[in-house]
């Protein structure tokens, strides 16, 4: 079982969302976050007043699942997020050890 954690532009999100689904990826949870990577935030103009952004909103993407779905899951969000512009985000994996399903009690990939 894998966590894929991908930060994205705000305005991909619907487009992650629906390549997701249609690769059968059924949960997905977002978080609004704010952050920089390489384009080190902004310079912005409000009232006359020179001020600097340094973190910029992007939107956390999480989805658990099956060893065998994660590639079609990978594939889906690097079309769907990309735009060839910086900070068009990351998607990284990690291993999950173990995931139960509060309501019912199943582990494993029954809970996903």
């Amino acid at each position: 079982m894998k966590m894929i954690t991908a930060v994205i532009k705000p305005f991909k999100l619907d487009d992650v969302r629906e390549a997701l689904a249609a690769v059968g990826v059924q949960g997905v949870t977002v978080t609004e976050v704010k952050g920089f990577g390489r384009q080190k935030g902004h310079t912005e103009l409000y009232r006359g007043a020179e001020y600097v952004v340094d973190f910029l909103p992007k939107v956390k993407v999480e989805v658990a699942l099956s060893d065998d779905a994660v590639e079609g899951a990978i594939e889906a969000i690097l079309n769907a997020a990309k735009t060839g512009k910086i900070g068009d985000g990351k998607i990284f994996i990690s291993d999950l050890g173990q995931v139960i399903r509060i309501r019912t009690g199943e582990s494993g990939d029954e809970a996903i």
